[in-house]
């Protein structure tokens, strides 16, 4: 059991998932530090533990489970929230002596089951939180989730049942919590949700007010309210809607990097409409063609699934072209497995699991062909690096092209350089995945956010 603390009550915490669990894990932690609770450093050190998990596919919610068993091994006082926490019979199946669990997005319950099996200190200090609340990401970038939930109905995603259909949050509560992150110093956001591109349609895309100004609370609306921060603007989960094609001019501006990341999951028209993916039947190639002759340097992160029920291999062979035609930058992928309450175990000619791993094998080879060409191409030229951290050999950091933990990295040498800083490197060298910079001496510290 857990060694009580001398001082204020001790909160161990572990974040499992995607960012947007990341972010409603920086919420929870906010509302701990603001009523004087501190975090453990160990499950020993800590009066109970709180593990947000993840429950998407299969293995997410084997991870999710060996944290909890973990947890409840080292510790014994456990409460359980996340998108698996909408599953509590399978939780308290397995470990029937967690002290409460709590769906997605629900800190308020988290905090009510805190509040009941360690109650909080007396009259704690309000200015132990920052303004920007407790982040879990270094002090330089930050995630900016702006939306809830979300409004398709993929036959693979159990999404929509666990975290329910989109809300979008108030354009002026977005900017209020963007300017306070770009005041505590952070020099990149990253907007997340289920569905960028969607923010504010369950809103009717109405006019809020940021500043005094009318703006139509919109996905073009918030990327050039966002601009005006004078920041780095990386946006993810970005479906591939008519309104996308608005915001290429936006890339012009100064500081909305030119990166998409893009969930196109499969390119073939039939597979796209068995998924019920938006806009299935529109193949992707043209969307790209667009994207990337408005803007040539344009970066595109996507992820694909591979044997979905019936994808044959005529099907999987278009797949493989498009990755390579339209010369996808950054790519996830992952073998179609059931998870439970996906609409997808329903259909008919699954594809046998050696020929799921065999594809995926495929495409990942493939991938890794196509990332190093396309990274070869930048040997020679000079891009803005943001410094992430420092090493023996100098230092590591990202150009636009490179988004935090899912991309690759710059490794830069030459130079004094500090975690936030802006530099701008020469590209000499590249592997796989990664490029080797030189830093342009004149240049070090520049301060200017331009790509």
């Amino acid at each position: 059991m857990a060694r009580p603390s001398p001082t204020n009550p001790q909160v161990g915490f572990v974040s499992l998932g995607c960012p947007k669990a990341l972010v409603d894990s920086e919420q929870i932690l906010t509302r701990l530090r603001s009523e004087g609770y501190d975090t453990a450093a160990s499950y020993q050190d800590a009066d109970l533990v709180i593990i947000n998990t993840c429950g998407f596919i299969d293995a997410a919610v084997e991870e999710s489970l060996d944290a909890i068993g973990e947890a409840m091994k080292d510790n014994g006082r456990v409460i359980v929230t996340g998108c698996l926490g909408a599953k509590a019979d399978v939780i308290r199946a397995h470990y029937p002596e967690v002290l409460a669990v709590t769906g997605p997005h629900d800190d308020a319950a988290v905090m009510a089951a805190v509040h009941t099996h360690l109650p909080k200190p007396h009259d704690p200090f309000l200015d132990l939180v920052p303004p920007q609340g407790i982040k879990l990401t270094p002090r330089h970038y930050a995630y900016l989730k702006i939306s809830e939930g979300c409004n398709h109905s993929c036959r693979f995603c159990i999404i929509p049942s666990l975290r329910g259909r989109l809300v979008s949050r108030p354009l002026g509560d977005v900017m209020g919590e963007a300017e306070r992150l770009v005041r505590a110093g952070v020099k990149e956001l990253l907007i997340v949700s289920q569905d960028t591109s969607a923010f504010g349609s369950d809103q009717k895309h109405q006019v809020a007010f940021v500043s005094g100004r009318p703006v139509k609370m919109s996905f073009p609306g918030l990327v050039t309210e966002l601009a005006r921060l004078g920041v780095w603007v990386r946006l993810h989960y970005v479906y591939p809607y008519k309104s996308v094609e608005a915001v290429l001019p936006l890339f012009e501006i100064d500081g909305v990097l030119p990166y998409l990341d893009v969930p196109f999951q499969h390119a073939h028209p039939r597979v796209l409409t068995a998924m019920r993916r938006p806009a299935g039947r529109a193949h992707p190639s043209a969307c790209v063609k667009t994207w990337r002759a408005a803007r040539p340097d344009l970066v595109l992160r996507s992820t694909f699934i591979v044997g979905f029920p019936g994808e044959t291999d005529a099907e999987f062979e278009t797949l493989l072209a498009f990755v390579e035609e339209a010369g996808i930058d950054r790519l996830g992928a992952f073998a179609y497995s059931p998870v439970e309450g996906a609409a997808a175990n329903a259909l008919a000619d699954p594809v046998p699991e050696a020929v799921k791993d065999e594809r995926l094998e495929r495409l990942m080879t493939l991938q890794a062909r196509v990332s190093e060409e396309r990274l070869r191409a930048r040997i020679g030229r000079t891009y803005r690096v943001l410094i992430d951290e420092k090493t023996a050999a100098g230092a590591v950091g990202r150009t636009y092209a490179e988004a935090p933990d899912i991309d690759g990295l710059v490794h830069v040498s030459g130079g004094k350089t500090r975690p936030g800083d802006f530099v701008d490197c020469e590209i000499v060298s590249t592997d796989a995945h990664d490029l080797f910079g030189r830093i342009s001496p004149a240049l070090n510290g520049h301060p200017s956010t331009r790509a």
